[in-house]
C-alpha cells in the first residue's frame, strides 16, 4: 500500500481472525516505534503486552466487555511511566523531582506518541488496531491487573489482530474546521453547523439519532455517549489514580 493511501483510507479494525499475530513480528513493531519523538529522549513510557485468554478476561471488565479485547491476538496497554526514569536516576547518585502534573503530562505524550507510531506502523503492515477509549475510565481496575507501580499510569489501550472483513472508513471533519491562521478564530453557530453538515447528513448519524430517540447528532453525544455525569465521575477516579501513583 502507498504511504498516501494508507492515511486517507484506514480504519479502526474491532473484529479480528484466528491468524496469530507472532512474536517475532510484534517485537519489531514495538521496537520500531521506539524511535518516536520523546521529551529529552527520556521514553517516558511503558507497554504491557497481553496475549493470555485469563489475562485479557480479566481485563475486559475494565473495557466495558468490549468484544475486541477478548477477541484480539494481542492487547497493548500503553503507560505513562516515570518509574524506570526515577530509578535510574537514583541509582546513579542524581535526585530526581518527577512527581507532579507537568511531568505526569510529559509522560502522557511520550506514551501516546509512541502508541500511535506503533500503531501506524502495525497498520501498515497490514495488521488492525483499535484505540479503547475506556483506559482512562477504569485506571484502578487496569493498574491492579497489570501490577502496575508508582508513577506508572495507564494512559491508552490498542487491540491489534488481522482483520476479520471489512469495516467503513470514519468520517473526519475538512480540514478548514480546525486550522487556524496565525491565530484562534471562534465558531459562529453559523460555522459550525455548516462544518458539521456533512458529519450530521450521513445515513448513519440518522440511525444514531433514530435508535436513541433525539433530535440531533450532538444530542446522541451530549445525552447518550459521553454525558456530563459519566465524565465528572471518571475524571475523579483518574485523577485519584494518579495522585496515588505519586505524581
Amino acid at each position: 500500500m502507498k504511504t498516501l493511501d494508507y492515511f486517507t483510507s484506514r480504519r479502526t479494525i474491532r473484529r479480528y481472525s484466528d491468524r496469530p499475530v507472532s512474536d517475532e513480528l510484534l517485537t519489531s513493531l514495538l521496537e520500531r516505534a521506539s524511535h518516536a519523538p520523546t521529551t529529552g529522549n527520556m521514553q517516558l513510557y511503558s507497554v504491557i503486552v497481553t496475549r493470555s485468554k485469563e489475562m485479557k478476561e480479566r481485563l475486559a471488565p475494565a473495557h466495558f466487555n468490549q468484544p475486541s479485547v477478548t477477541g484480539c491476538q494481542v492487547l497493548l496497554t500503553f503507560c505513562a511511566d516515570h518509574n524506570r526514569f526515577v530509578k535510574w536516576c537514583e541509582a546513579s547518585n542524581a535526585v530526581p523531582g518527577y512527581g507532579n502534573f507537568q511531568s505526569f503530562m510529559t509522560a502522557v505524550i511520550d506514551t501516546v506518541i509512541y502508541a500511535q507510531q506503533f500503531c501506524t506502523i502495525a497498520e501498515m503492515e497490514g495488521l488492525g488496531c483499535c484505540y479503547l477509549g475506556t483506559t482512562t475510565y477504569n485506571a484502578p481496575m487496569i493498574s491492579d491487573a497489570l501490577g502496575l507501580p508508582s508513577l506508572v499510569v495507564p494512559v491508552v489501550t490498542l487491540t491489534v489482530g488481522w482483520p476479520e472483513g471489512e469495516s467503513e472508513i470514519s468520517d473526519r471533519l475538512a480540514p478548514e474546521a480546525f486550522v487556524h491562521n496565525e491565530r484562534y478564530h471562534d465558531y459562529t453557530p453559523e460555522s459550525v453547523k455548516a462544518h458539521f453538515a456533512e458529519k450530521e447528513a450521513r445515513e448513519d448519524s440518522a440511525r444514531f439519532i433514530a435508535e436513541n430517540g433525539k433530535e440531533t447528532l450532538a444530542q446522541v453525544f451530549t445525552d447518550v455517549r459521553y454525558t456530563r455525569e459519566a465524565a465528572e465521575h471518571f475524571s475523579k477516579v483518574y485523577l485519584a489514580e494518579i495522585l496515588n501513583k505519586g505524581y
